[in-house]
């Protein structure tokens, strides 16, 4: 199966890297800087299973008909990806792996419906600068039919997945994309802070802001009938527990996750788009949030401010500072 991996940063250098590792016939799409330092120096992946120096083949566009297409970009760059790229995708399987709501309907502008597969990664990576990426943590890589039922194409790209990352199979995409959501919308406190998030969140109460991120996307998710589906590591229950107790208590427990996620600092993908520069896809996960309850005609005051807040450090390119985001949301977390 010839496969291209469109996007060169975190996610898309950790895919690519680890299929080559495997033997695959992969290629590397990615922007004229990562493209040169790849060219020239190679692919460094560094992380939780060691270090890897690696040989691929990349450009900054598909070369060629592919068998499968990973689409790694982000959710707003994705029209972009997909133009550019377009003469080679035609008939060609294209996986989604964006975090949030909305690549799917994105892709489908471009690529029937048919050939969609949609994904949901649970592990995490860093991208430092180009051609070098560290792998934060492991996870299973979610795998199924956002439009219709799995098939036998849905099987063939779930067994090269599984090669580089156990695979789980998902009948309810949608619902666990939205699950999803709660896993992601957090990340935005790391942005704009600047900082990691074992950073962030060894203050608890920068944790408790946290508690009430997922405290209003439950209830909007609730209000807009969206049945949450659970994840690998990240059951339904779990969520549900920790925004139902007291939330000094919540908040030490949540700190503590995030504290022990990965040895090396981990800056959320929010972060890591601002850092390079770029918009981030703050609008696809707290932003659905806020985008549900004004189709519903209800506030979401403190996923509204937050986008606000991600949307201000990307123009001025300045972070606030912890008492500055505690005023800011002041009265809108319990």
């Amino acid at each position: 199966m010839k496969i291209a991996v469109i996007g060169s940063g975190a996610i898309g250098s950790v895919v690519a890297g680890y299929l080559s590792l495997k033997g695959e016939d992969v290629s590397l799409v990615g922007h004229a800087d990562s493209v040169a330092e790849i060219k020239k120096q190679g692919l460094n992946i560094s992380g939780v299973r060691g270090d890897f120096h690696i040989d691929l083949k990349v450009s900054q566009r598909i070369e060629g008909k592919q068998d499968l297409a990973i689409l790694t970009v982000k959710t707003q760059d994705c029209q972009e990806a997909l133009k550019d790229n377009i003469a080679f995708l035609r008939g060609t399987h294209v996986l989604t792996t964006q975090n949030g709501i909305g690549a799917e309907a994105i892709v489908a502008k471009y690529v029937s419906k048919e050939n969609i597969i949609s994904s949901i990664v649970m592990f995490g990576a860093t991208y430092l600068e180009p051609g070098a990426v560290v792998h934060n943590f492991e996870g299973n890589w979610i795998i199924g039919r956002f439009f219709g039922k799995n098939d036998a194409e849905v099987e063939a790209v779930s067994s090269i997945i599984k090669k580089i990352f156990p695979v789980t199979l998902s009948d309810d995409m949608r619902g666990m994309k939205y699950m999803k959501l709660f896993v992601n919308a957090n990340n935005c406190i790391s942005a704009i802070l600047g900082i990691s998030m074992q950073e962030a969140f060894s203050d608890p109460e920068i944790s408790r802001i946290s508690l009430g991120v997922w405290l209003e996307g439950l209830g909007v998710v609730k209000k807009s009938g969206i049945g949450l589906v659970s994840l690998p590591d990240f059951p339904l229950e779990r969520l549900l527990k920790l925004a139902s107790l007291p939330p000094e208590e919540a908040a030490k427990i949540f700190s503590g996750i995030m504290m022990n996620l990965s040895k090396e600092p981990l800056y959320g993908s929010i972060l890591q788009s601002i850092r390079r520069n770029r918009f981030s896809e703050i609008d696809y996960i707290n932003g659905e949030f806020v985008r549900l309850a004004k189709e519903k005609g209800f506030p979401a005051p403190l996923n509204t401010k937050l986008v606000e807040m991600v949307h201000r450090v990307e123009r001025e390119k300045r972070f606030f500072s912890k008492p500055e985001l505690l005023e800011a949301t002041g009265g809108m977390f319990t």
